[in-house]
C-alpha cells in the first residue's frame, strides 16, 4: 500500500471510493423513488417475477371490480322490476276487494256497473305499468326480459335471469266482468289465482336478488384479498425504505470522507522533495 502512495498518476483508492460513492448514490435514488411512487417495484427490471405476478393480480382485481359493478347494475334492474310487481300486487288486492264488494246481493246493477268501471280502469293501469317498466330501453315485466349477467372475472361466472310477465292477459284478469253477481263471484277466484301467480313471480325475483347479494359479498372479499396480496408484493414499505435511505446516507457520508482522505494521500509525496 505504501508503494501505491508513491504512484500519484493514478489514484486507485480515490477511484475505488468514487465507484462506491456512485453505487450508494444510485441505491439512495432508487429508495427515494420508491418513497415518491409508493411502490417497491416500479419497472420489470427491478423484480421481473414480482412485476409479472403484480400485473396478474391487478388484472384480476380490475376484473373483479367490473364484475361487482355488473352485479350492482343487475340489482338495480331487479329493484325496478320488483317495484313494478309490488304496484301490480297492490292493484290486484284492490281488484279482489272490488270483486268481493260486487258479489254481494245487496248491490243493484247500476252499482255493480260502477264498480266494474273502476276495475277496468285498474286493469288498464296494470297494462301501463307493464309497458312503462323498462331499464335501458328493455321491458322488464312483459315476459321478454331474459338475459345473462356477468358476475365474475371468469367467462363462465354468470347468472341467467328471466322475469315473468305480469300483464293482465298473463295473469288471467283481462276479461273480468263485475256487472253481475255471478261474474263478480267468478272474478274473486280469478283474481286470487292472479295474486298467487304474481306472488310466485316475486318469489323467483327475490331468489335472484339473494344470489346477487351473495355474489356481491364474495366479490367484495375477493377484491380486498387480491389487492392485499398485490400490495404486499408491489407496494413499498415506507418504514423499511426510509431506514434504508438513512443507512445509505451514512455510508455516503463516510464514503465522501474516505474520498477526501484518498485525494489528500498523494500530497504526502511532496514531502519527499522538501
Amino acid at each position: 500500500m505504501g508503494a501505491d502512495l508513491t504512484r500519484i498518476n493514478s489514484n486507485i483508492p480515490a477511484l475505488q471510493n468514487v465507484n462506491i460513492l456512485s453505487r450508494i448514490s444510485d441505491q439512495i435514488a432508487s429508495h427515494q423513488y420508491r418513497l415518491a411512487t409508493g411502490k417497491r417495484i416500479n419497472s420489470a427490471s427491478e423484480d421481473p417475477a414480482g412485476y409479472m405476478l403484480a400485473r396478474g393480480l391487478e388484472a384480476r382485481r380490475r376484473g373483479l371490480q367490473m364484475a361487482l359493478d355488473n352485479v350492482s347494475n343487475a340489482q338495480n334492474i331487479l329493484d325496478v322490476a320488483e317495484g313494478a310487481y309490488a304496484n301490480i300486487m297492490d292493484i290486484l288486492q284492490t281488484l279482489k276487494e272490488k270483486a268481493t264488494q260486487a258479489a254481494d246481493g245487496s248491490l243493484n246493477s247500476t252499482q255493480r256497473s260502477a264498480i266494474d268501471g273502476q276495475v277496468q280502469a285498474l286493469i288498464e293501469e296494470i297494462e301501463d305499468i307493464v309497458e312503462n317498466t323498462t331499464f335501458n330501453g328493455n321491458a322488464l315485466v312483459d315476459g321478454s326480459f331474459d338475459t345473462v349477467f356477468q358476475t365474475g372475472e371468469q367467462g363462465d361466472e354468470q347468472l341467467a335471469v328471466a322475469l315473468n310477465a305480469a300483464d293482465s292477459a298473463t295473469l288471467g284478469i283481462d276479461s273480468l266482468d263485475l256487472t253481475t253477481a255471478n261474474g263478480a263471484s267468478t272474478a274473486i277466484s280469478t283474481i286470487s289465482n292472479a295474486i298467487d301467480t304474481l306472488a310466485q313471480n316475486m318469489r323467483e325475483l327475490g331468489e335472484y336478488k339473494v344470489r346477487l347479494q351473495s355474489k356481491e359479498s364474495n366479490l367484495s372479499n375477493a377484491i380486498t384479498n387480491t389487492e392485499a396480496v398485490r400490495s404486499t408484493l408491489e407496494d413499498a414499505d415506507f418504514a423499511k425504505e426510509q431506514m434504508e435511505v438513512m443507512k445509505l446516507q451514512i455510508l455516503q457520508q463516510t464514503s465522501m470522507t474516505s474520498l477526501t482522505q484518498a485525494n489528500a494521500a498523494p500530497q504526502l509525496v511532496l514531502q519527499m522533495f522538501r
